[in-house]
């Protein structure tokens, strides 16, 4: 179960703080447990600050507790804080990643069987595509579901989503795309085959929590290798 240790404070050395964090991080690099680390200050008191800190399990944070540099940069840093640093420690219950939740209903709706589905739920209005396979960027939602409907048209597919990274408003899935060819294709009949594509596609999201941007990197080579659009090359 994932731990998160909250540490508080007020200080007047905000630079003096970070200066020790950073310290810490360097030296207690390959051995300490932290996955992710975060520092906030109180939007309304400039002294408070509030560190997040994460871990895999609770073990794992203990482990960490218990290095000589953390013991020795904690006592510094109560040193540089007004009052005595609170300690809070959390196992995490709920944790709901709402990027990567967005981007897995993304690549589901691309596949949905039917009619497509609106997608106004999940793309910006204003919505940029770039897509190695189009000489120009794809630009808006009308153009971008216009743009789906071709692949539907001409494949039977489903995505398997193998991983996704979400940063900032950034996030990266990788997938694994297998299908049908059942319709025309840059000119190619439908041919039955059964053919996949392994790609990486990275999304940037708006500040309404869509998706605003989208860059497409596919194995098309391989895809019409498989369709025999090469054949005729290799002789």
């Amino acid at each position: 179960m994932t731990f998160v240790q909250l540490i508080e404070c007020r200080t007047s050395r905000p630079d003096e703080m970070n200066r020790l964090m950073d310290d810490w991080v360097t030296r207690t690099r390959g051995r300490h447990t932290a996955t992710h680390t975060l520092v906030g200050k109180d939007h309304s008191d400039a002294s408070h600050l509030v560190e997040v800190v994460e871990f895999a399990s609770y073990e794992d944070a203990m482990r960490t507790a218990n290095l000589p540099e953390t013991g020795k940069i904690f006592r510094q840093m109560a040193g540089l804080c007004d009052e005595t640093p609170t300690l809070t420690g959390l196992d995490v219950v709920r944790d709901e990643r709402l990027a990567e939740d967005t981007v897995r209903r993304f690549f589901e709706a691309l596949a949905t069987a039917g009619e497509l589905p609106p997608l106004n739920d999940l793309l910006d209005e204003d919505v940029h595509s770039h897509d190695p396979m189009n000489p120009q960027d794809t630009i808006g939602l009308d153009a971008v579901r216009a743009e789906y409907r071709m692949w539907r048209a001409a494949f039977d597919f489903s995505f398997t989503v193998e991983d996704v990274l979400a940063q900032g408003d950034r996030a990266c899935a990788r997938w694994t795309w297998n299908a049908k060819h059942t319709g025309d294709f840059l000119g190619i009949g439908p041919t039955d085959r059964n053919v996949t594509m392994t790609g990486l596609t990275l999304l940037r999201f708006a500040d309404n929590g869509k998706i605003a941007e989208i860059w497409w990197q596919h194995d098309q080579l391989g895809l019409m290798q498989q369709l025999g659009a090469l054949d005729e090359l290799e002789k």
